[in-house]
Parts: C-alpha cells; structure tokens; sequence
C-alpha cells in the first residue's frame, strides 16, 4: 500500500470548515498532493496561501478533475442539499469519501451513498471530528474497560450561541434553511454529541422523541432548539438538549453514569474529562491530565487519509455515518408527530 495519497477537495462558494481542511491538508504527510474542484473559484486564493505547493490543480469541473487526477480520498464540504451527487459521483471514480455533515436532507439519501460505499469496498466518513480530541479517546477507554460498570444513562448538552441567528447575511445561508441543509441546530451542532454519546459507550440509539423549534424567533425556518429523549440498544436512557442559546462561546457537557461510578466530559473547559469509579483504589473523583491536543479536524483527517491509504482503520465507518444521520432525522419525526421513533 502507498504511505500517501492524492487528495481531492469538492467544493463551493459556501463550503463549510474551509479552512481548517486546508490547514489539516498541509499538515498531514499522508496527503501528498490536493487537488481542488470549486465551481466558484472563489476558494482558490485561501487554499493557494494555506496549502502552497502541496495544491497542484483546481478544476472548476467536478468530472474533469476526477478523470484527470484519481485521488485516493475525495474531501466534500457542500450543502446538504448539493451534496449527495457529489459524493456519488466520488465514490463511482474509486474514492473513499470524507464529507461534511449532513450530506443530505434525507436520511435514505445518505442511504444509498452508504450501499454503494460498502459495494466498493469504500470509506464513507462524516465530519464528526470530535472523536479524535483526547479526552473523548479516554472516555472511551474508561467505560470500554468496564471502570463504570454497566451504564445506566447519560444527559449531554451542547448549546452555542443565539447571536449569529439575528444576522442577515446568516439568514441567508444554507444552515439556516431546511431545504437546504436538512434541519438546524441539531444537524448542525446537535449531531456531534449523538455520535459521542454512542462512539463512547459503544452502544446505538434505537428509539428517539422529542421536540424542536424555534424559540428565539429568529426569521429562520430550521429549530434554533431541541430537547431529545434517547433509549440505547444496551437498554439505557439518556437526554438531548442542543440549541442556540447563549450570546456568544459555546457550553457543553456529557454525564454519564454507571454501576461503578461516572463519568462527567466538558471537552471545551480546562479540565475536559473527569470520573470517579468504585473499581480504584479511591473513589475520589479523577481528572483527567493527558493533552488536550491534537484535536478536531487536524487528527481526524489525518486518519481520514491513513484509512483511505490503507494504513489504518478509518476514524468512523459508514455504518456509524449513516447511523447518527438517520438519527438525527428520527429526531425530527418524533418532534413532527408527537410519537416515539424507532431508528432503523
């Protein structure tokens, strides 16, 4: 196997993460190469400076740049709702996928990638880079290794902040249309804290309820708000709250609790994890002192490209990517239908 691999970049005018993929790009020795498809063109200029010589080519011709170039892994950071075909058309030129979330507005959608990734033999990855920051990696690691015993349930919220919903320019994007990124908050944002919340406790969402809206009253037609009940396939519960709230920053946090102690993360503090369990010598509370970087997209990518090389496991498959979607979009039913939804 080779120990890099070209990389392609699909992009457009409104790209979401730009660039924090670029900077991953560059530092990443795997990635021998980017090419770049923007039918704008607008990305150019930014991925030129950050990328440097590493950027070989942009096309402004999705087709072209495949045919030219076969990359190993195609980078997709496009609305929800453009996205789907261009992961198809990705995935039909021998590309593992790495794509922003959502990739859709319809879970069947993401669906049918998901069938033809498998088919291929092919990563299809979503965005959900937290997975890689090191406490999420230590949390995982404590209840893997049974230190909370049977886990009895969980609450987590994520909350960010209500200011950029009051700007126009915002109304205009795809985040804050349905049609055209899928939902608001809880796909956005939201999506993140469903995937860690299975990622560390190794067991799925099966049934979700709930409800979302806009309660800030923002001339936005996706939820600014949702509060969300979970039942796990380990026969757990646990809480949802995800919204648009604060004047600015982000607050966060994800408690869970076992037959042996708990286990309390709030990655965007100084001490982002801390558990206590019967099984140590002490039951005094343990706060985790590892590092704290790297984090986010940099290591996340980074073994988005080590998998599509072959070199290593990727850092979600897409089961997982397929799972937390069709999750997500459980989610909006039960809000629609006031029923309890079962997530296939």
């Amino acid at each position: 196997m080779p120990d890099s691999i070209k990389v392609a970049v699909i992009t457009n005018a409104e790209g979401a993460h730009l660039s924090a993929y670029f900077s991953a790009l560059r530092d990443c020795p795997e990635a021998s190469s980017v090419v770049l498809c923007d039918p704008s063109g607008l990305s150019f200029e930014s991925a030129g400076k950050t990328l440097g010589k590493k950027l070989t080519k942009t096309y402004k011709n999705r087709d072209e740049m495949l045919r030219a170039e076969k990359p190993g892994m195609a980078l997709v950071s496009l609305e929800a709702a453009i996205a789907p075909p261009e992961i198809d058309a990705a995935l039909e030129a021998g590309c593992h996928v790495f794509a922003e979330k959502p990739s859709c507005v319809r879970a069947e959608d993401f669906a049918k990638l998901t069938r033809k990734a498998d088919a291929k033999h092919l990563h299809l990855m979503l965005a959900l880079a937290n997975r890689s920051n090191p406490e999420i990696i230590e949390a995982q690691k404590i209840i893997r290794t049974g230190k909370l015993g049977r886990i009895y349930g969980l609450e987590m919220h994520i909350i960010a902040d209500q200011t950029r919903l009051t700007s126009p320019s915002y109304h205009k994007q795809w985040f804050a249309k349905k049609s055209r990124g899928g939902g608001g908050h809880l796909t956005w944002i939201g999506i993140h804290w469903l995937d860690l919340a299975m990622y560390v406790t190794g067991s799925r969402i099966e049934q979700v309820a709930g409800f979302t809206g806009n309660v800030g009253g923002q001339p936005i037609d996706v939820e600014d708000s949702a509060a969300v009940a979970l039942k796990f396939d380990d026969g757990f519960f646990g809480t949802l709250t995800s919204g648009y709230y604060l004047q600015r920053g982000y607050n966060s946090h994800v408690k869970i609790w076992g037959s042996h102690g708990w286990l309390h993360l709030e990655p965007m503090e100084d001490v982002p994890l801390t558990w206590s369990s019967s099984k140590e010598k002490s039951a005094e509370p343990i706060q985790y002192t590892g590092p704290k970087t790297p984090r986010a997209y940099s290591p996340f990518i980074r073994s988005a490209v080590r998998a599509s090389a072959g070199l290593e496991d990727a850092p979600i498959d897409s089961a997982d990517s397929l799972h937390v979607i069709r999750t997500v979009f459980a989610c909006y039913d039960a809000a629609e239908t006031g029923r309890t939804q079962k997530v296939e």
